[in-house]
């Protein structure tokens, strides 16, 4: 019994809540409802308003206390004069009825089916226009309604409720900057607030605005990217950008900002490059520069897309990356590709272009017989031998024909042709050239492509591509901010004992520092001196290197001049990296150098070779410098901070929000309407992505362009793919050779049936006719 009660408890309170309006029957038995709301919010005929934005205004309030949605009705005009202006339910209205015809039946009638349906309500406001006062006077109010009003549960679903605010649009422009979808967007959003009814719009309104978005770039894609760069040259003098025009479309482009320029002057002695594909819906390949900071991470120095992978593409690709920076970097790395390799010659002419090895050793096991890969080490052998970093080119060549001469690969072509241009990827022939082991591999410029794809898609158009691409831009750059910020804040501690120790943690940043510091105590642990020699006024050293195992040493020449305190040895790491060996040390330590000559101290790995203005919020990309969108997140700060400090005090909330609520009640009195009443994703795009000039020099969007590979729907696959694709493959039990392997009894070559047809497919020699 007591349950029972208790459901009809329970069940007249729900009812009681969800009584949102009154009910009553006319004369003639229709049904009507009238809602129930503060009589303060209902609007009363003769009120006067100034404008026609606050009746607006002051209507929507009604309904989203009633529960009805409203549109606008229409417009009386007298001799194109307005006199009258109405706002009605959007229930207003009646059913519009098609008629199809069936040439075996009957004319038919049919209802269109719609999400919501018209029952044709005669609820609104109406205004008449005073044109002697220019005001408007409220002169009708008809607040009944012939259909059910919205629950209060329900509240969020009406099409008021669902308006999206600016901040969702921005999120959900921001989020689709990072690979997240609309739909993911607002899951994201309804765990952040804490269920759907605290979310505005649903999934469809969010896919609605980021389609709506797309359409809006439209045809205008490519103009809207180039004012976008031009937008950016006019508030900072010192961006770059290049690009080309070829029958009214866009060809080519490359664009740098200023602290790309800046990082490459000051890091931009090893430079790589490589193209990707798969970023932007028109095909163009993307080409990313790339080098290595003072921490050791991918810096960016340049960006480009490209219609083709031509010898001209890249030359102009090329020259305008040196108009940019005015200067040619050391060294280049790139792959095989030969329209890059004809590039590089031509124009940086300055450089030393240099292959890249990962992709070179790649393909040995698919170069060489599957025979002598299975049952030697040759592959481990030459893999040591070419990427030794202590050999001379001297050294080199003649382990190199030992090893081809051993394993008998004299007849192997694509060695051969490797051993030809062997000064071009051999680490050996690169020793002499400055920090020239920074990078041995485009593997630094392919990840920093990756992270960039990470962001964008395929379908993305080309200001959506470099939206993303700043955004993954700015966040490597965060990444290098948190690296300066630890190497200020880190404080040294010593793990060797000597004072030079202490002087490189002041020189170096931390990345840096932790290297030096391994060298400095593998050669005081590791190392030792095992022969002293004058030799004209120098003093030669011979350093005695144990490896990991302890059983093998390596010795090592320091030749030291006591007159500068420098000095020269045979492993060349200062010139390969850019910092002291464990090597030199030793001999620093009997010396009892307290600090490291400024002569081996290279600027790039300083801890304050870059100016620290590099990292103000000025110079960041995804940073709107906008004062109201400061304004907008120093407002919603303060008031999640008061919200976070007042979480658990029920009084303070409720005080906070009768004055958050006397805040907003006095803001719409004085007609800041936002953006609930006025559909404005025309300017929400137009100040989230710029808006286009259309003029005589407008640009048209691309076709799509074919890059390599594209001819066929299944392209040819390399031996090694084949071989990486088939290892993939689970073996599985042959019923007629009984062995685990990649064929069934059908096509085993032991099976009678397949020797039959092999020897019937065998060709009839004339002798046995």
């Amino acid at each position: 019994m007591s349950i029972k009660c208790t459901f009809s408890q329970c069940l007249a309170t729900i009812l009681q809540e969800e009584d949102v309006y009154y009910v009553y029957y006319s004369p003639n038995g229709s049904k009507f409802g009238r809602p129930k709301t503060d009589n303060n919010l209902k609007p009363v005929e003769g009120t006067i308003f100034k404008s026609w934005e606050d009746i607006v205004t002051m209507y929507y309030k009604y309904t989203e206390e009633s529960g009805f949605s409203i549109r606008k009705g229409q417009t009386n005009k007298w001799k194109d004069v307005v006199t009258h202006k109405y706002l009605r339910c959007n229930k207003y209205g009646t059913p519009q009825s098609k008629r199809s015809f069936d040439s075996m039946s009957e004319p038919s009638m049919y209802v269109r089916q719609k999400t919501f349906t018209v029952t044709d309500c005669k609820a609104h406001v109406g205004v008449s226009f005073c044109h002697e006062t220019c005001n408007f006077i409220l002169s009708m109010f008809v607040e009944d309604h012939n259909h059910c009003l919205v629950d209060t549960f329900n509240r969020d679903l009406t099409k008021i409720s669902r308006k999206l605010s600016f901040l969702i649009k921005k999120f959900i422009h921001q989020m689709s900057l990072n690979r997240v979808g609309p739909t993911v967007a607002h899951r994201l959003l309804v765990s952040i607030k804490g269920g759907y009814h605290n979310v505005r719009g649903t999934p469809n309104d969010f896919k609605n605005f980021y389609n709506g978005m797309r359409i809006f770039i439209g045809d205008r894609d490519s103009q809207l990217f180039i004012d976008r760069l031009k937008d950016r040259y006019e508030c900072f003098p010192e961006f770059f950008f290049d690009f080309i025009v070829e029958n009214g479309k866009l060809r080519s482009i490359f664009w740098a900002d200023e602290i790309s320029k800046l990082n490459f002057k000051t890091f931009g002695h090893v430079l790589a490059f490589d193209a990707t594909y798969q970023t932007n819906r028109y095909k163009m390949i993307f080409v990313s520069f790339t080098g290595v900071d003072h921490h050791k991470k991918c810096v960016t120095f340049g960006a480009a897309l490209i219609s083709s992978e031509t010898i001209d593409s890249y030359k102009w690709l090329l020259q305008s990356f040196l108009n940019c920076h005015g200067q040619q970097p050391k060294l280049v790395l790139s792959d095989q590709d030969p329209s890059m390799r004809q590039a590089i010659v031509q124009v940086f002419s300055e450089s030393r272009h240099r292959l890249c090895m990962w992709h070179i050793m790649k393909k040995f096991q698919a170069k060489v017989s599957g025979d002598v890969i299975e049952n030697t080490n040759v592959h481990s052998r030459i893999h040591r031998l070419v990427w030794n970093m202590f050999i001379t080119h001297d050294t080199f060549e003649p382990r190199w024909h030992y090893l081809i001469e051993k394993f008998g690969l004299q007849d192997n072509e694509w060695l051969n042709d490797m051993f030809e241009i062997r000064d071009r990827w051999v680490p050996a022939y690169f020793r002499k050239i400055p920090c020239c082991c920074l990078m041995k591999t485009t593997s630094c410029c392919e990840s920093s492509n990756a992270t960039f794809k990470v962001n964008s898609t395929s379908a993305n158009t080309l200001v959506q591509f470099m939206l993303c691409m700043e955004s993954r831009l700015y966040s490597q750059r965060y990444s290098h901010r948190s690296c300066e910020y630890k190497t200020s804040s880190v404080s040294f501690k010593s793990t060797t004992g000597e004072e030079i120790e202490k002087h490189a943690f002041e020189l170096y940043t931390q990345t840096i520092f932790n290297d030096v510091r391994k060298e400095i105590m593998k050669g005081k642990y590791c190392c030792y001196v095992t022969n002293t020699e004058s030799v004209d006024a120098h003093v030669l050293y011979s350093v005695t290197h144990l490896d990991k195992r302890k059983d093998i040493t390596n010795v090592f020449l320091v030749n030291f001049d006591p007159a500068d305190n420098s000095a020269s040895y045979s492993c060349m790491e200062f010139t390969r990296i850019g910092f002291l060996c464990r090597h030199v040390f030793c001999v620093y330590r009997i010396k009892k150098f307290d600090k490291i000559p400024l002569k081996y101290v290279r600027d790039r790995w300083k801890r304050d070779v870059l100016p620290r203005s590099v990292f103000s919020i000025s110079n960041r990309f995804s940073v709107d410098s906008n004062p109201q969108s400061f304004l907008r997140f120093e407002i919603l700060e303060m008031v999640s901070q008061c919200v976070d400090m007042l979480r658990v005090d029920s009084e303070g909330l409720n005080s906070f929000a009768m004055k958050i609520k006397e805040l907003k009640s006095l803001f719409f009195e004085k007609s800041y309407r936002n953006a609930d009443v006025v559909d404005d994703n025309e300017s929400v795009f137009e100040e989230i992505i710029g808006n286009v000039n259309e003029g005589d020099d407008f640009i048209e969007n691309r076709d799509a362009v074919r890059t390599k590979g594209c001819g066929k729907v299944r392209r040819v696959m390399g031996e090694s793919e084949k071989i990486v694709e088939k290892a993939g493959k689970v073996a599985r039990l042959c019923r007629t050779c009984g062995e685990h392997v990649h064929h069934d009894s059908r096509n085993c070559p032991l099976n009678p049936k397949n020797k039959k047809k092999k020897s019937l497919a065998e060709p009839v020699s004339s002798d046995n006719v």
